[in-house]
């Protein structure tokens, strides 16, 4: 009788552990709605900013689909830009998995695609350096932050045309929603402040002080209890009470290029995952007591992330990496790595976004969004070996002839103004000719951006060029001109 009634308190015990997995929602929807197992009906999407194309993956294949062009290559957009998109950089999708927006921040646009057929819905256009869309819970709208200016646009969620704005201080990073709808979450990429919405009203009902100025990304938990938001200038991640009185939790120093952060809800527990580009690594922290508990290496520059339906799987574009890692997130094992186009910002898991056929219709394949050539800067008078000590990455990616360089910068003197340069040495001694100038962050950091055929003189070996071989060099700015190299090309 014992036994027995130990065996049925166990058998009890797994059905409620099945039926609480069974109802473990993932973002963004609430903890209530049902996990969706990983199908090929799934599509896994990728903004891919300098190829200004979105790259659509199949999860359960972890296969390229194709890639759906929105805009063309460099120099193509030196000229007036009537049509196409330009710097494909933002993402968010519709509650009924049928609609993605993507926002372009260079042509100030948020393109509307079906994911069935991959077709263009409609083109809205909003004001100046929009960042990131999404959709209320209900479907209803459509809230754009509009970082170059003041304000979230918000547009009807079936016409897709402005409905009001809400004004919240200069440079609106990202918002998101709780579960239930009732709050938006808007986190300031010049402003150390996160405005918090009734998004019944459009009201601000409180804010919430940012440890630093610039806030890229914000992510609520499905269980509608905590806000999660990433400091990019300064390394932090910060969480606060996603209800009223709306209190700051915690801050975590997760490290320099801190980017993007999403939570996971799986049989470990729920999680929060996020993309460190300075290091190249996933930091995995439970959300009950803030505890790290996973650090996975997983390629340059990690930028977007977003779960599956059902928990199991992470994917994160890799921004100087050109591919989409997947993670297991029982494991917290990279699975997966697949090509995608170039520079991959935002990423959006959307279960069930082909509910029927291939789902190829109206795609590309890769073809030269997928070029890019890679290299290291590692300390002066180190090796490859060093380059754990400033592990600054550089994309060259091709569009053409020229090249779009891309220089994930991390080891220096936190507020120095720096050059990115060329030198005729390896060790970085001699002139230096000036491609870019900075300032390091407080996390001794920067995202470098230039343009130019800067790999035809820095790759050896480049077919068909004869020209005399220069290296790439960080140097610090010394009366206005460079100093001795800091950093040099790896070779």
């Amino acid at each position: 009788m014992k036994t027995n009634a130990m065996l049925g308190a166990a058998l009890t015990a797994v059905a409620l552990a099945a039926a609480t997995l069974a109802e473990a929602g993932q973002v963004p929807g609430s903890l209530a709605a049902a996990d969706i197992p990983v199908s090929h009906r799934d599509r896994v999407y990728s903004s891919d900013q300098f190829s200004n194309t979105v790259s659509i993956i199949d999860p359960a294949a972890n296969r390229l689909v194709g890639v759906i062009r929105l805009g063309e290559p460099t120099p193509a957009n030196f000229s007036p830009l009537y049509h196409g998109q330009l710097l494909v950089h933002g993402m968010g999708f519709s509650p009924d998995h049928r609609t993605l927006a993507i926002v372009s921040i260079g042509s100030n646009s948020v393109t509307f695609i079906d994911t069935q057929t991959n077709a263009v819905k409609h083109v809205t256009y909003v004001g100046r350096s929009p960042h990131e869309a999404f959709f209320t819970p209900d479907g209803k709208e459509v809230w754009v932050t509009v970082r170059g200016e003041n304000y979230v646009d918000v547009l009807d969620g079936k016409s897709f045309e402005e409905k009001t704005r809400i004004v919240v201080p200069a440079g609106p990073g990202m918002q998101i929603f709780s579960p239930d709808g009732k709050y938006g979450y808007i986190c300031s990429s010049f402003n150390p402040e996160t405005d918090v919405v009734s998004v019944a009203d459009h009201k601000v009902v409180a804010r919430v002080t940012q440890a630093s100025p610039f806030c890229p990304n914000i992510a609520a938990t499905p269980d509608g209890r905590q806000v999660w938001f990433t400091l990019k200038d300064v390394g932090k991640t910060q969480v606060f009470d996603a209800r009223p009185p709306f209190a700051l939790l915690k801050t975590l120093d997760t490290g320099p290029i801190t980017n993007h952060v999403n939570i996971v809800q799986n049989a470990h527990g729920m999680f929060a995952y996020v993309t460190v580009g300075g290091l190249n690594q996933i930091k995995v922290f439970r959300t009950d007591d803030f505890s790290q508990v996973a650090t996975i290496a997983v390629g340059s520059l990690p930028h977007g992330i977003w779960p599956s339906g059902d928990g199991t799987r992470v994917y994160v574009g890799l921004e100087n990496g050109d591919a989409l890692t997947a993670i297991d997130t029982l494991t917290n094992q990279v699975v997966a790595t697949v090509p995608v186009g170039q520079a991959p910002q935002a990423v959006a898991y959307v279960p069930d976004a082909v509910p029927d056929g291939d789902g190829t219709a109206n795609t590309q394949p890769l073809g030269a969004a997928g070029e890019a050539t890679h290299v290291m800067l590692i300390p002066v008078g180190g090796t490859a070996a060093d380059h754990g000590a400033a592990p600054t990455s550089v994309a060259l990616f091709d569009q053409g002839l020229l090249q779009v360089l891309q220089a994930a910068v991390t080891g220096l003197q936190a507020g120095q103004p720096y050059f990115l340069g060329l030198s005729d040495h390896a060790d970085g001694s001699g002139r230096i000719d000036v491609l870019a100038s900075f300032k390091a962050n407080p996390a001794g950091s920067a995202i470098v951006n230039t343009l130019g055929q800067i790999r035809q003189v820095v790759v050896p070996g480049t077919p068909g060029v004869s020209d005399h071989r220069r290296y790439l060099v960080i140097a610090p700015s010394v009366g206005g001109a460079p100093g001795p190299a800091v950093q040099v090309q790896a070779l």
